[in-house]
């Protein structure tokens, strides 16, 4: 089969395309021919070594170990089942759980043991990929495109939301609500919460766009008056959802009202802070972190995209032999959706 290989860390030149044995599924596994995977920091970051280049470079103790196959945001057809697996699996649609752990239901996300496709796995890079039979659901949508792009940044997003507690009379910041994640979190407010949305973003020639997924207000970051012109037209705000980090973080503990919630899952705008903790507690702040979710948070989140209350959104579809220009173009700012890579293309 083709696949697209890390071959260590760096720049766009540790992308290779290669040649690989199709994988055989063991007990309890299935293989699955890969019909689109989705691009998430999660892979680049690996690459650039954003989360270290040794011993806990990845999710478990030893690291990343390469080469691997990333990609964790996967939808294709079973084509063939190991032992225990039901002969009739084959032929089924489906969209992968990106990671096993052996925590208990609803603490799945947070076991030492996490490890994550893409990372500690061969991942969908590729035209094909081994996982486990229980962790491979029914495809929400008919469209494999669509469905694949809701996998990890959906996921995430539904816990934020969750996570913070986010409810009807709540009024709820984005930061980077054009990326995948931040789409999420705006449409899964708005539309599955009820809650009075702000999406932050670049440029506001997306506000029309923005407002379709269901926010309410759209600023811009590049407004040196970013701060007031929220307290100005929306006042305090309940909940911030982040995934932007350092470039927003002041921002964020001015405009949250006295007991808000801070939720982050990201820092592409700087991975340290200054912060002044009276800010935070002279305020009853709470600071969550979050990342990735429980088994019910993606059945739920499947099921709301299956009725339309959460749309997923696309930005560009490469082939897979062009996964330096697909990740390159993730990088861009500007755009809205998500970057998928495309194996029979």
């Amino acid at each position: 089969m083709k696949a697209v290989e890390v071959t260590g860390y760096g720049g766009f030149e540790q992308l290779q395309v290669t040649d690989r044995e199709v994988p055989s599924p063991n007990a309890g596994e299935v293989l699955v021919k890969v019909k689109a995977c989705g691009i998430n920091n999660t892979e680049i970051w690996m690459r650039e070594g954003a989360y270290g280049t040794g011993e806990e470079s990845g999710w478990r103790p030893e690291g990343v170990q390469f080469p691997r196959i990333p990609g964790s945001d996967i939808t294709g057809q079973i084509v063939e089942v190991g032992e225990g697996v039901e002969p009739h699996k084959v032929g089924e649609d489906v969209i992968l759980f990106p990671f096993t752990s052996s925590g208990e239901a609803g603490m799945e996300h947070l076991s030492d043991d996490l490890s994550f496709i893409g990372s500690e796995y061969d991942g969908g890079y590729a035209e094909y990929v081994v996982w486990k039979e229980e962790l491979c659901y029914p495809m929400p949508l008919p469209d494999y495109t669509q469905s694949a792009v809701v996998v990890v940044s959906g996921l995430t997003a539904w816990h934020m939301v969750e996570q913070s507690n986010v409810g009807s009379e709540d009024v709820v910041m984005v930061t980077g609500a054009n990326g995948g994640v931040g789409s999420y979190n705006v449409q899964i407010a708005s539309k599955v919460r009820g809650a009075t949305v702000i999406a932050i973003v670049g440029d506001l020639e997306l506000s029309d766009k923005m407002k379709e997924l269901g926010a309410d207000y759209v600023f811009s970051y590049k407004s040196s008056t970013l701060q007031q012109d929220i307290l100005e037209e929306v006042g305090k705000v309940d909940v911030v959802l982040d995934v932007v980090g350092d470039a927003l973080f002041d921002t964020s503990l001015q405009v949250l009202r006295k007991g808000g919630r801070f939720c982050t899952s990201g820092s592409s705008g700087g991975q340290q802070t200054n912060m002044d903790f009276r800010a935070v507690y002279l305020n009853h702040i709470a600071l969550l972190g979050s990342v990735l979710g429980t088994r019910e948070d993606f059945k739920n989140l499947l099921q709301a995209v299956s009725q339309y209350k959460v749309k997923p959104t696309v930005a560009k579809t490469f082939p897979l032999s062009e996964a330096r220009d697909a990740q390159a173009y993730f990088k861009e700012s500007g755009k809205l959706g998500k970057v998928v890579l495309l194996p029979e293309e």
